[in-house]
């Protein structure tokens, strides 16, 4: 993991490219190729990639792996001013962990129009029923994101 990583002028889509590298860290482990990571003050934090399937746990989301490590590396669970960058448009359980977290804003690549929590099938990032609203900006190198799931699951079926 790449953690300590200084933004010396780093752009959503820098971020993106380390995220689909970790995405391609979970595919080589036979995993759904989804990667994130936080960053904070201009430093990533924390990273994860996906390994419910390997961990045996349901939860064990890239993003839910990231907060899990930035939450320690900051001894504390609450990351006011923190980016999360995702591969993949993030579901409700994450996007709600997100909002526990206080994550300002989470940038992500591809959409999920069956289970994105961030404007695709539902919005919970903007949710009045939540105490906190994430900025949410989807669609950051979509294409890439997309084709890295699109082919992971053809491959299983074929």
């Amino acid at each position: 993991m790449n953690q300590g990583l200084i933004n010396k002028g780093l752009t959503d889509v820098d971020y993106m490219q380390r995220a689909l590298l970790l995405a391609e860290e979970a595919e080589r482990n036979g995993e759904v190729p989804v990667g994130a990571l936080i960053v904070l003050d201009q430093q990533v934090i924390a990273e994860g990639f996906n390994q419910p399937v390997s961990s045996h746990d349901p939860t064990a989301h890239a993003e839910i792996l990231a907060l899990r490590r930035a939450g320690a590396s900051q001894k504390s669970y609450r990351l006011a001013g923190a980016t999360l960058y995702v591969t993949l448009e993030p579901c409700a359980m994450c996007m709600t962990a997100m909002v526990h977290a206080r994550i300002e804003r989470v940038v992500f690549g591809a959409w999920d129009l069956r289970q994105g929590a961030a404007g695709s099938a539902f919005d919970l990032s903007h949710s009045a029923a939540l105490n906190h609203r994430v900025d949410a900006f989807g669609g950051v190198l979509s294409d890439e994101c997309g084709r890295m799931l699109r082919l992971f699951f053809e491959s299983k079926r074929g």
